[in-house]
């Protein structure tokens, strides 16, 4: 019998990583079938039955896709636009999100749950008010015209204050004490520990700037300063219609995104379980 009570515990977390494994595979074949496709000729894309591996693998997609369409360009400036934004990002809304948790001031609580209900408007309800803005700002055409609405930002803000709120004010007090000013108190003490929360919030807000679509369509309009998703949209046309060079693309356009995500993945989980813990 206590063989049997020693032995569950050996099955069940084998079922659960054979569950894991399981979804992880059935989750992992559109992505399969994206990179073998992009090593394929057109016809073999839409041959049935489907298979994930070539039978005769070409490289003509990527070669085509960076001669003719100026791959590398729109990359670089989706990598551009993604890190200062990114950057951007983090800082404004930690800064926000410090003041929130560790200041005291008027009407502090009436701006906090405005900003909680600016969370629940639609984003695609600002285009038109932002688009005029940008057209009287002169910034269409420009990347200050992109970076420049998504910068800071509600949810941002929210998971930074309370994330902010669990760093010790004797180790600000102290920092004051011996003559840190406020924004270095921020910088050198708050900043550090909130460094899971800070990974947390950088995949996110990378990953929401690499895939945008429809804000650079609308700001920019002088094809060498588009994005990837932009050109990627724009491979499909009434007369043409290659798939192969759009897999290709899209398998470079993913790669950023998982080497970002595989090299923050220790602090990215660390930062979802202390968030959920302090939920």
């Amino acid at each position: 019998m206590q063989y049997r009570l020693n032995l569950w515990p050996k099955v069940e977390s084998v079922c659960a990583h054979a569950l894991l494994a399981g979804g992880l595979l059935y989750m992992s074949i559109p992505f399969m079938w994206m990179v073998g496709a992009s090593f394929k000729k057109q016809s073999e894309i839409f041959q049935a039955p489907p298979t994930i591996l070539p039978d005769q693998p070409v490289i003509s997609n990527y070669i085509e896709l960076f001669i003719e369409f100026n791959f590398l360009r729109h990359f670089l400036n989706s990598a551009f636009l993604a890190i200062v934004h990114t950057l951007l990002y983090l800082f404004f809304c930690a800064l926000a999100g410090y003041a929130f948790a560790k200041y005291d001031f008027r009407l502090k609580n009436l701006l906090f749950l405005l900003l909680l209900g600016s969370m629940m408007v639609p984003g695609y309800t600002l285009f038109v008010p932002l688009f005029v803005l940008a057209i009287r700002l002169k910034l269409v055409d420009s990347y200050i015209g992109v970076l420049l609405p998504g910068i800071v930002g509600a949810f941002g803000i929210f998971f930074m204050k309370q994330n902010m709120e669990s760093v010790p004010n004797e180790l600000l007090d102290a920092a004051r004490i011996d003559g840190t000013t406020e924004f270095g108190a921020f910088w050198r003490i708050a900043r550090p520990l909130a460094r899971p929360a800070l990974a947390v919030l950088a995949v996110l807000a990378f990953l929401n700037s690499w895939n945008d679509f429809v804000w650079p369509l609308v700001i920019l309009r002088t094809r060498e300063l588009q994005t990837l998703p932009v050109i990627l949209a724009g491979m499909i046309g009434l007369y043409r219609m290659e798939y192969g060079i759009v897999m290709a693309g899209s398998f470079l356009s993913a790669l950023p995104v998982l080497i970002l995500f595989l090299s923050m993945q220790r602090s990215f989980v660390q930062g979802l379980t202390v968030g959920a813990l302090r939920g």
